[in-house]
């Protein structure tokens, strides 16, 4: 790779942004210039109405392979602003983000994948979070994000163990949307990115929000709260469109309001 190429590429396919992790020659490892490129390629896409759908993957044939400790022995920060870790890690893009995986996410490239909405992943490709096995926590939000969306003694063996597990098993628990060919993880997100990009913006927007926001909710307060991000979905021109176009049989055409 060219110096001069940037560390994070980003392609505009449709109203999709494909963010690409440009670091092949060291697995895709996170520095300082990856997680900067994350943070703005995520500022850009949710800063543009044009843009509906993110796409993030990685450059020769695998995904991430998390921070790069060479870097980090040097003093480099893989964290950015109030992103986090990767510029993903803690605030995440407000459009859905989908992760498109080859070969390996590991540590916090797994940490990565996991601030996405979406993961499709290429089948035996490989997922875990080693950092015990260099007296490292997994601090990117694996060890937060983990026991919400998988068995409490699985997300135990991965922790305590660092060994990695197949995108198929995770599959299984439904970490990981769709399992692919192997090559054919960034094919099937653009076709999954493309059928929320469809939809109204401003529903799968509130709809995103809601589902992120709702572990911090009572059982007293969820549906004031479900109601204050959703209510104004309902009185907006866009509802009103959905509806008429499905009574008149054709595609809406949607106006962000």
């Amino acid at each position: 790779m060219s110096e001069e190429q940037p560390a994070v590429l980003t392609e505009r396919r449709d109203g999709v942004m494909v963010i690409t992790i440009n670091r092949p020659e060291v697995r895709n490892a996170v520095n300082a210039a990856v997680a900067e490129g994350i943070a703005g390629a995520l500022d850009e896409l949710d800063g543009d109405d044009d843009l509906a759908v993110g796409i993030l993957t990685g450059a020769g044939g695998f995904f991430c392979a998390g921070m790069d400790l060479g870097a980090f022995v040097k003093g480099e920060s893989p964290w950015f602003g109030d992103r986090g870790f990767a510029g993903i890690a803690q605030r995440g893009a407000r459009k859905p983000l989908i992760a498109a995986i080859e070969g390996f996410a590991v540590a916090g490239g797994f940490e990565v994948a996991l601030g996405c909405d979406l993961i499709v992943a290429a089948e035996g490709a490989k997922m875990g979070i080693p950092e015990v096995k260099r007296s490292l926590v997994a601090a990117g939000g694996a060890l937060l994000h983990l026991p919400k969306r998988m068995p409490y003694h699985v997300v135990m063996e991965l922790a305590l163990t660092g060994d990695p597990l197949p995108a198929e098993r995770f599959h299984e628990f439904g970490v990981v949307n769709r399992i692919t060919g192997k090559g054919e993880a960034l094919d099937a997100a653009l076709e999954l990115a493309v059928r929320i990009a469809k939809n109204g913006p401003l529903a799968v927007a509130a709809s995103k929000q809601i589902v992120q926001q709702q572990y911090d909710w009572t059982s007293s307060d969820q549906w004031d709260a479900q109601g204050a991000i959703g209510g104004s979905v309902f009185a907006s021109e866009d509802a009103k469109e959905g509806a008429t176009a499905f009574k008149e049989k054709r595609e809406p055409v949607w106006q962000g309001r």
